[in-house]
């Protein structure tokens, strides 16, 4: 990855990145299990990841799976499918193609 040279060029680059980790996961789960406990799931799935974010912060551990930045991600993602689900628009729009892909800019 280059170094963003500005603050919105990083930010947009992480934005990417949750896209990419949107998209592979929503192939792999589909929509039926957020519109099964809509947006409280997505709390609780939330609260999972920070609880364990907050284990490996405070005992200084490096976790055996996911890394805390996919953690981080991961959470920001939920966060942008909450707002679409308030929005409705995860339950009546689709992703583009079925091979849809983000192309970073690395």
């Amino acid at each position: 990855m280059n170094k963003p040279q500005d603050l919105e060029s990083a930010f947009e680059y992480v934005g990417t990145e949750m896209l990419e980790m949107f998209i592979k996961k929503h192939k792999d789960y589909g929509k039926g299990n957020i519109l099964d406990t809509r947006e409280l799931g997505i709390a609780f799935r939330v609260s999972d990841k920070l609880n364990r974010l907050k284990h490996l912060l405070i005992n200084s551990k490096n976790p055996v799976n996911e890394s805390i930045e996919e953690t981080w991600v991961d959470i920001g993602v939920y966060a942008v499918i909450a707002v679409m689900l308030r929005r409705n628009w995860f339950k009546k729009l689709e992703l583009k193609e079925k091979d849809s892909q983000v192309n970073l800019k690395r």
